[in-house]
């Protein structure tokens, strides 16, 4: 009897195919909008975690403060990192200088992040050296005309090279002998996308290349994650005092660690992926209001059919069945087709780089799942109306 029944279910359905798809529509469209929700928030949540995957939890960033109503120049300087690694809770520090730049080999000239740092920027920003070596003591004393580059920076200016240490480069018009080079990274450093940095010393880029326009960062890093706040107060202190800072003037840098900045993106994305979702709940919400009214007409065209039914001994449990399986399969097909479009979407989106998306297996099983409780809950209501249907009214019906 059940197979029956699904079997009228189906051929109700296919008997009137427009009508049918456009229930379906907004089915489709809500579990392909919950799919991409997913996908969008993991997506942000991956890039948040990439972007900050190189500092640890216990890192403090110190940047210039040219906000709003700060009127004088920030003193900040790479030079300042010296002085904060012997603060109270300071375990290290490291300065550094950034910004961008012409750099160019041969015939290629392309513009890259230079970034003027100490010798303690790589290995506290815990990157690798692929080939060479890291910059030295020696090379931030003397002002040495040397770089560290990037694996972008590598595959852009010497294509198909295998013997680049030594390699001379031009900097901001000046020559730079390249000593090293970094793993692929993948992510960025802060501010820095270091595959596509160069790294010279911090005393070259403020003397010759970047001067006054380049962006100064310190990191530092706490003895403890408890002793931030400690360690936050030392490092104003310390500067202010440097920077000869009267009471009356307020700091001209800014203090930010790692685990607040973390929190707040991670926040953020979080935001935006419930926000995305509740607009999803209410398009699967709107299409479910659809099926009922679909279902309703449904019922009303084939009064007559239910009053034979009855006539010839259709239980009520059989057509109430018969009716909400109706129901039930227009979300569950809606369902489907929503999760082959929403799934398919993932990798276009990615190839042609619109946006960050992940694929994630709850958006599919939430989407689906969502589609059949909206079939369920609103299906529901016309099944019971078409089950209660006296016969003896249903087959007078015209």
């Amino acid at each position: 009897m059940i197979w029956e029944i699904i079997k009228m279910s189906f051929e109700s359905l296919l008997s009137k195919k427009t009508r049918t798809f456009l229930s379906m529509l907004g089915i489709i469209i809500g579990v392909a909008t919950v799919i991409a929700v997913f996908a969008v928030g993991k997506g942000a949540q991956e890039s948040v975690n990439a972007q900050f995957q190189n500092l640890s939890a216990n890192s403090i960033l110190i940047m210039p403060n040219r906000g709003r109503g700060f009127t004088s120049s920030s003193k900040l300087s790479a030079n300042d990192a010296k002085l904060l690694a012997s603060a109270d809770h300071i375990s290290s520090a490291t300065g550094a200088i950034q910004g961008n730049t012409s750099v160019s080999y041969g015939s290629t000239d392309k513009s890259y992040s230079v970034v003027g740092a100490d010798q303690n920027f790589i290995s506290l920003s815990n990157l690798k050296i692929d080939s060479g070596r890291e910059l030295s003591a020696e090379d931030i004393e003397s002002k040495a005309t040397v770089a560290v580059i990037g694996s972008t920076v590598v595959s852009d200016l010497f294509p198909g090279e295998t013997n680049i240490i030594g390699s001379i480069i031009t900097v901001g018009g000046k020559k730079v002998e390249v000593v090293g080079i970094l793993k692929k990274l993948g992510s960025r450093v802060g501010m820095i996308s270091v595959d596509e940095a160069v790294i010279i010393p911090s005393t070259t880029a403020e003397k010759s290349i970047l001067g006054s326009r380049g962006q100064v960062m310190i990191t530092t890093t706490v003895d403890s994650v408890d002793n931030t706040a400690l360690a936050t107060s030392s490092i104003t202190t310390i500067l202010r005092t440097e920077h000869k800072l009267k009471a009356s003037q307020e700091d001209d840098f800014r203090i930010m660690d790692a685990g607040s900045m973390v929190s707040a993106a991670q926040d953020s994305a979080k935001t935006l992926s419930t926000l995305l979702t509740a607009i999803a709940a209410i398009t699967l919400l709107v299409s479910g209001i659809g099926i009922m009214n679909v279902m309703f007409v449904t019922v009303a065209e084939r009064t007559k059919e239910i009053g034979i039914a009855k006539a010839i001994g259709g239980k009520q449990s059989d057509i109430l069945m018969q009716f909400l399986l109706e129901s039930i399969i227009l979300s569950m097909v809606g369902g489907i087709i929503g999760m082959i479009i929403g799934q398919t979407a993932i990798p276009i989106i990615s190839y042609f780089n619109l946006m960050t998306v992940s694929s994630s297996l709850t958006g599919p099983v939430l989407g689906f799942s969502f589609s059949v409780l909206v079939g369920v809950f609103f299906g529901f209501y016309p099944a019971f109306k078409a089950s209660r249907l006296d016969p003896v009214d249903a087959l007078r019906s015209e």
